[in-house]
């Protein structure tokens, strides 16, 4: 869940020393620890998440402690912003196009990491601000004990069955309730299709979340039916919820669809420990880290030289056959991010 209060080692940097020794310019720089900033998703409820894993190995490895900070993407950054002049944390993780934001705000500076040569050009930044760590795809979940069978379109969802049983994270706030947004753009054919209909599901929907991690857990137990969130965090999920089902909406009478939405990751500008964060994404996009996305973390390599055939990989080969994944235009969707947002909020009334 969210955390919202800063590290103990960051808290005692404030006190101890002036603004300027905790920009990454004193001793404070050497310090065996490292901040994440990070969405929501990549760490298990139980301690067996992908990054519980990387976490300790690194700090194994390296003796550098992770110190980590979690909320929705859009608040990660937000926060990021706001310490600007005094930065807190050394490596920011946001889904797009929070991380386009990101680094259109100045937050994040080049650094290349090891491995990133074998990443996606669509998947990295081309002035290299950013890089995927964990590929990952859109997606909606359902409770599989109280309906029999998943929803296949998007006008299921306004029916009375639903009334108070759905629920999906804050578009502006969220990575995941942002790409709600998206995919309704794309699958109705323009925003003031999609703002209608986002409009007469408000009748079903229980109010706005700022984080789509906690979703999951009430479909779960029946408290919702539906919610969304992303491939990648229900999967790893749903070995602890067994009533967790993964779908992807589709038009009446179309295809489901999705989307690409990495966690992609940087280095923040005048990071208090910059060369601990660089040793950081380096381990991230390690061989052996990205092999372990899959079988530990459920998602999808961010590696093209990485071939997962654990039987994760395997079942979410499977989840995704049938789906048609398109191509957002980040560019226009960072650009127009705000005006969509607001649109979001007058249709809506939220």
């Amino acid at each position: 869940m969210p955390r919202n209060s800063l590290t103990a080692a960051v808290a005692l940097c404030l006190l101890a020393a002036p603004l300027t020794a905790c920009a990454g310019t004193s001793a404070a720089s050497d310090a065996k620890v490292v901040t994440v900033y990070s969405a929501d998703g990549l760490k298990g409820e139980n301690g067996d998440g992908w990054y519980d894993e990387i976490f300790k190995d690194f700090e194994k490895q390296t003796g550098i402690k992770v110190e980590y900070v979690e909320g929705g993407s859009g608040e990660m950054v937000q926060r990021a912003v706001r310490e600007k002049t005094n930065p807190q944390a050394d490596v920011l993780v946001t889904l797009p196009p929070f991380i386009q934001q990101a680094d259109g705000k100045g937050v994040l500076q080049k650094y290349t990491p090891a491995g990133a040569d074998q990443v996606s050009g669509a998947d990295k930044a081309a002035d290299g601000t950013w890089t995927s760590v964990v590929n990952n795809y859109f997606g909606f979940v359902y409770n599989k004990k109280q309906l029999t069978q998943a929803p296949t379109t998007w006008d299921e969802l306004l029916d009375g069955t639903y009334k108070n049983k759905l629920q999906y994270s804050t578009p502006g706030v969220a990575g995941d309730g942002t790409a709600v947004l998206i995919k309704a753009i794309h699958d109705f054919g323009g925003k003031d299709a999609a703002l209608a209909y986002l409009k007469k599901l408000q009748a079903n929907n229980v109010g706005p979340s700022a984080s789509t991690g906690k979703l999951a857990p009430k479909v779960d137990k029946g408290e919702l039916l539906v919610a969304n969130g992303d491939v990648q965090m229900n999967y790893a999920q749903s070995k602890t919820m067994p009533n967790l089902g993964i779908w992807f909406p589709a038009k009446k009478g179309g295809q489901p669809t999705t989307f690409a939405l990495p966690y992609a990751a940087g280095l923040v500008t005048k990071a208090p420990h910059s060369a601990n964060g660089k040793k950081l994404l380096d381990f991230m996009l390690s061989r052996t880290a990205q092999q372990q996305v899959s079988e530990i973390g459920g998602g999808f390599s961010a590696r093209q030289d990485v071939k997962a055939t654990d039987a994760n990989a395997m079942a979410l080969t499977k989840l995704m056959a049938g789906v048609q994944i398109f191509q957002p235009d980040w560019t226009e969707i960072d650009k127009n991010l705000t005006s969509y947002v607001e649109s979001w909020q007058e249709a809506t009334g939220s």
